[in-house]
């Protein structure tokens, strides 16, 4: 049954293909949902258009250095907003973009909660630079969702108290995410995610390449990578595949929906990230792509980095090994090239946790039981 519960939600983009949460939880929480975004201006609805003609004007102070001043536009057009709707709760999508709109919590007594993602609470554009604006977001939000460990003690070093910061990673869809069989498959090893320095695909690429060193010629040949997504460090990492002569072994699929990448999960070996801290701060939270391996029945060889420690139990479910350590990972690829039972016992493991603790349904839970509780105690501030 629907809750009678009005929810007015706040978010930067509903296009990003990598933004699925942001659709996930529009889709399953249980409120009548109500969503502004960012980057909509439709000319025959008045508030949405004025709501992101404000977020543009907050960007543009932001990129002046009027940084107090940003947080005003967006705040009174979402004002305006919440007269209309009359929410019982507002829901901010990223901490960045929940600065733009923090001041409607005080003006209207409509208690906020903000969805930290992961870039949000560590890179230098997003978070370091904006730091005040985020000690004053700490003081006046009502709920915090986090997605791992670390993120939770970055927005406990700023001011939220403990007992608001919900840690809950996205979770994986089990309707799609299933049927792995990775003793059986090919030993293919598959990575989801932008082309991004947090993400590491370049050192993906090199262990990869490393992999293939050090396996007899009868392995090694079988041997494929196959890269899904897009960014700025693609043609990068095209370059580097056709450096080493990788060409016949690496693909990159670009951008794929959802049910083609769990399609593809159901071909392959493992999967791979090399996730680790970017030059500028940019950190991971608990990446979706690794919770849809493992809940598809995959071993997952990663890095310990963020929240991936979290969701990859090293030597139970997957393989992790320290940022940066190219070798390390090669040699754990190696591992389940040689030995496909150990990567059907990992991913047996793996899947099994995922279906009893990270599935989207188990996120939406507890992120409505955050949203209920928040809106029975009403608006917080210190």
């Amino acid at each position: 049954m629907t809750d009678p519960r009005t929810l007015l939600v706040f978010a930067p983009t509903r296009r990003a293909a990598s933004e699925t949460f942001i659709r996930a939880n529009l889709r399953g929480l249980p409120f009548r949902v109500h969503a502004y975004f960012g980057d909509e201006r439709p000319a025959m609805q008045p508030l949405r258009c004025l709501y992101g003609v404000a977020v543009l004007i907050s960007k543009a102070f932001t990129q002046l250095g009027w940084l107090r001043l940003a947080s005003w536009p967006a705040a009174l057009v979402a004002r305006l907003i919440v007269r209309c709707h009359q929410p019982e709760v507002v829901l901010a999508e990223f901490g960045f973009h929940a600065i733009r709109v923090m001041h409607v919590a005080r003006w209207s007594g409509v208690p906020l909660v903000v969805h930290f993602r992961g870039s949000d609470a560590s890179s230098e554009s997003k978070f370091r630079r904006l730091e005040q604006r985020y000690r004053q977001l700490m003081q006046v939000a009502s709920g915090f969702i986090v997605k791992s460990i670390p993120m939770r003690s970055t927005l406990q070093s700023l001011g939220a108290p403990p007992e608001r910061v919900l840690i809950s990673p996205s979770g994986a869809d089990a309707a799609l995410f299933q049927g792995a069989s990775p003793e059986t498959a090919p030993p293919t090893f598959l990575a989801v995610g932008r082309f991004v320095p947090k993400k590491g695909p370049l050192l993906t690429i090199a262990a990869f390449e490393r992999l293939l060193s050090q396996l007899p010629e009868s392995l090694a040949s079988a041997c494929r990578l196959v890269m899904v997504g897009d960014g700025p460090m693609l043609e990068e990492a095209k370059r580097l595949v056709h450096q080493q002569s990788l060409t016949s072994q690496v693909h990159f699929a670009g951008v794929l929906p959802p049910a083609e990448i769990a399609a593809l999960m159901r071909q392959v070996r493992g999967f791979v990230q090399h996730s680790l801290v970017a030059p500028d701060g940019d950190s991971e939270g608990s990446p979706v792509a690794v919770m849809e391996a493992q809940l598809s029945g995959l071993p997952v060889v990663a890095t310990r980095h963020a929240g991936i420690p979290e969701v990859v139990m090293d030597g139970s479910t997957g393989l992790l090994v320290e940022e940066g350590d190219v070798p390390g990972m090669a040699e754990a690829m190696a591992q389940l090239v040689r030995d496909p039972q150990l990567a059907a016992r990992l991913g047996a493991a793996g899947h099994e946790r995922m279906s009893l603790n990270f599935t989207v349904e188990h996120h939406l839970a507890a992120v409505s039981a955050l949203l209920h509780r928040v809106a029975q105690q009403g608006a917080f501030s210190r």
